[in-house]
């Protein structure tokens, strides 16, 4: 426990009673978002973001530890933990490298090296590496069933040579470092059948690039190609090196006599091809994948942040628009509170072009109901859409409303779920859709938790990624959301209490159901009346459950009940009442904090509680703005370069941002163009959901790819040299491969023996027939055995 909380204190930058005060919150049962927002002066101020990394890396080091005590414990057994090991297997910062470091020793009961001392050729290989002795003459007088002659004990004795020498973890260890300073990663086309079917990939049809500066989402590409059986990957490196060392570390150029020394050679070259090698590559692209992984998942996960903390249109009469051509355009007008109130179909496009009866429809339905916002989806025809709204609204200007373009990205996914059939049991599929983009504009955050957050579409690579790992990492971003916001109690949807602090799925379905059955909660204590919301579970949740116009005019607030008591203390104090003290900057700015700080209220509490009267219920979100489309341009062709457009970010990667500027294909805003400065991480600069001015400056109509820019036109370019714009897929859409950079890319070496086919041996050297199967690993590779 004392070296997980070291650790964990150095990773947090944080002291170890921090560590050791959220371990123990954690433990028994408290949320991330109840510990940073209510328990601060428990860990001394710890916030949410060292909170969620912390109870992240717990989970994973407490399975590390665990794992790490098994092989220390099997390495004790086998008597092979020698201190360097120990040392070795102390230091292994991740379950990959400790199951490296493990795998030379893990019992492999029907290995050929185990085989073959099972059968008593332990001592005869020991007898070839020590002493000078012919290798054939050693086995004088050695008799097996499962190896009649000599050939096959040769082969076998190099199995149980080659598993000893694997046992050297200081040697492995170097051949990996050696290895990995020259290593290239190569992609291939898998076949020239593969060309058209996989024509998405062919920017890596034959690329090569220095393995150490495969940047994440480029590597995360060629993965996909591989494992959609278009692009063959290798990781390419040099053999003299390690062979050389190998031959150094055993001394053998100065072995005796030479047939002894061919044969050990020869081990030493089966060694490093046959085992090391593909260990190495394997092992160099796993902890390059896992690390591509790790980022992917850090980049969905703050667009992710953003987009649902994006700005709320709030409490807004609003109309949503679903577009289509044939199946028509799907209306459904939502009131204030969500409800659905009108639904209905226009067909203004081919094949019944019925464009008046569309805007007379849109009309009636906007002055029936006083709608104010119309959300339009962003998908099939949706510019078109928009013209047919644009010019209902210059028909009827004196209904004053307002159109905004909304992703409707995961918009059928929710259609189609069991949580839409329950909410929404009498309209049709196609209907449903459209009510999900209305609500996603009145409130992102409320409706967007409807849908699997791999649904949303503002990853990088998410399909292609650890699934269980990116669920569990999304799932923390959308409690961490749902919390900072909170909910109202009397209103909120069962998919959007299931995140709150301390409740469940289970448990918020029963609050839904008992809101039914006995109506409105009146303040938060009548939320212990619902089933199975205990003691424990009412503390974690109640502070993020709002009640409006309730009975206590706390409960609007994010005060929690057990800090009630403190305000009635700092009211009395101020001659004043709970209802006049809200919202009244005058009489908070006079409140002394440390004259009521004492053993149950810190400081922190204190000043917490002060900030949600001043401002109670205040909502982080940002305050709700459009983005206006020119309403001349409406697809790609009609884009030119250097034309200037306002956009929003729809997405957010390693290397670069993606704007929708209104013509049904996001453009690229690559990293070198976010700004006049260097940019490190495109994060730090722009977010889903933002409005920008952007500039045109390349269009492949035919690829259907945008390039653009957001500096000025003319400015210089940002100090540290950027590669040029390069087309990386966008999360919400299949691959589009990279287009190739102008600046010159690295040339694509063939090796001798790596792509090429070599000639086969007409015949092999008698050495080479002993080896047995192993030997044909050498052969194939076009090295043969010494003479």
């Amino acid at each position: 426990m004392t070296d997980l909380v070291q650790q964990l204190a150095k990773e947090i930058a944080v002291r170890p009673n921090q560590v050791e005060a959220a371990i123990k919150l954690i433990d028994e049962g408290a949320s991330v978002p109840f510990i940073a927002r209510y328990r601060k002066e428990v860990t001394q101020g710890l916030d949410d973001t060292q909170l969620r990394q912390l109870d992240t890396r717990l989970s994973y080091l407490r399975d590390l530890f665990e794992r790490r005590e098994k092989v220390i414990e099997s390495l004790k057994e086998q008597n092979k933990l020698s201190d360097d090991l120990l040392t070795r297997v102390n230091a292994a910062e991740t379950k990959n490298v400790l199951e490296e470091l493990y795998a030379p020793y893990r019992p492999k009961r029907t290995s050929k090296s185990f085989k073959a001392k099972e059968a008593g050729l332990a001592p005869i290989a020991a007898k070839i590496f020590a002493e000078q002795v012919d290798p054939t003459e050693a086995l004088a007088g050695f008799s097996h069933e499962d190896y009649p002659d000599v050939e096959s004990q040769l082969d076998a004795i190099q199995h149980i040579l080659i598993d000893d020498w694997a046992q050297n973890i200081a040697l492995t260890t170097e051949l990996k470092a050696t290895f990995a300073k020259t290593a290239v990663l190569k992609s291939l086309v898998a076949s020239d059948e593969k060309k058209e079917v996989g024509k998405k990939f062919r920017d890596y049809f034959d690329f090569s690039e220095n393995f150490n500066k495969v940047p994440s989402h480029r590597l995360l590409a060629m993965l996909r190609g591989r494992q959609e059986n278009v692009l063959n990957l290798k990781v390419d490196g040099e053999n003299d090196a390690p062979l050389s060392r190998i031959e150094t570390e055993y001394h053998l150029d100065s072995v005796q006599p030479q047939a002894r020394a061919d044969y050990l050679k020869q081990t030493a070259k089966l060694f490093w091809l046959g085992k090391i090698r593909p260990q190495i590559e394997h092992s160099l692209l796993t902890e390059k994948r896992l690390i591509a992984e790790a980022e992917a998942m850090d980049v969905f996960a703050e667009n992710l942040r953003h987009l649902l903390l994006s700005a709320p249109a709030g409490s807004r009469c609003t109309l949503g628009v679903d577009p289509g051509i044939r199946t028509g355009v799907k209306l459904a007008v939502v009131n204030a509170s969500g409800d659905v109130v009108a639904h209905s179909t226009v067909y203004p496009f081919a094949p019944k072009e019925d464009k008046a009866g569309s805007i007379a429809e849109l009309a009636r339905l906007c002055r029936e109901f006083d709608v104010d916002l119309i959300a339009i989806g962003n998908g099939t025809a949706s510019r078109e859409t928009e013209a047919v709204v644009a010019e209902m609204m210059t028909q009827n200007p004196d209904l004053k409303l307002t159109r905004v373009s909304v992703s409707e990205a995961g918009a059928s996914v929710y259609s189609a779920s069991e949580l839409a059939s329950a909410e929404l049991p009498e309209l049709d599929v196609s209907i449903r859709g459209a009510v999900s983009i209305a609500r996603r504009l009145q409130d992102p955050l409320a409706e967007l938790v409807k849908i699997d957050p791999k649904s949303i579409g503002v990853g990088q690579y998410q399909h292609d990624v650890n699934q269980a790992g990116l669920a569990k990492t999304l799932e923390a971003v959308v409690e961490d959301c749902v919390n900072s916001v909170g909910v109202d109690v009397n209103t909120a949807s069962a998919a959007i209490l299931g995140y709150i602090a301390g409740l469940n799925k289970s448990i918020a379905q029963q609050i839904v159901e008992y809101r039914k059955d006995n109506g409105r909660f009146d303040n938060r204590q009548a939320l212990k009346n619902v089933p199975r919301l205990g003691e424990r579970t009412f503390e974690q949740a109640a502070g993020f459950l709002r009640i409006q116009e309730g009975s206590e005019p706390l409960d609007a607030s994010a005060v929690h009940p057990e800090s009630y008591a403190l305000v009635s203390k700092i009211v009395a104090a101020k001659a004043t009442t709970v209802k006049d003290i809200i919202g009244n900057s005058e009489i908070i700015r006079q409140v002394n904090a440390e004259e009521f700080a004492d053993d149950k209220f810190g400081l922190p509490t204190i000043q917490d509680v002060l900030n949600e009267l001043d401002k109670p219920g205040r909502d982080p979100r940002p305050e709700f703005r459009t983005a206006k489309f020119r309403e001349d341009i409406t697809d790609v062709s009609q884009l030119t370069e250097g034309l200037q457009l306002e956009g929003v970010i729809t997405n957010v990667t390693n290397f670069g941002a993606f704007v929708d500027v209104g013509v049904h294909q996001d453009g690229l805003v690559h990293i070198s163009e976010l700004a006049n400065e260097f940019v490190a991480d495109p994060h730090k600069v722009v977010k889903p959901g933002q409005i920008v001015q952007v500039r045109v400056l390349q269009v492949d109509a035919e690829r259907n790819r945008v390039n653009l820019s957001m500096r000025p036109e003319g400015s210089e370019a940002p100090v540290k040299a950027q590669r040029q714009p390069r087309r990386e897929q966008n999360g919400q859409n299949e691959p589009r491969g990279e287009r190739k950079p102008q600046a010159k890319r690295p040339q694509t070496a063939r090796p001798q023996g790596d792509h090429a086919q070599a000639k086969k041996p007409q015949s092999a050297k008698p050495q080479e027939q002993k080896i047995g199967g192993l030997g044909a690993l050498l052969l194939q590779a076009g090295i043969k055995g010494s003479k």
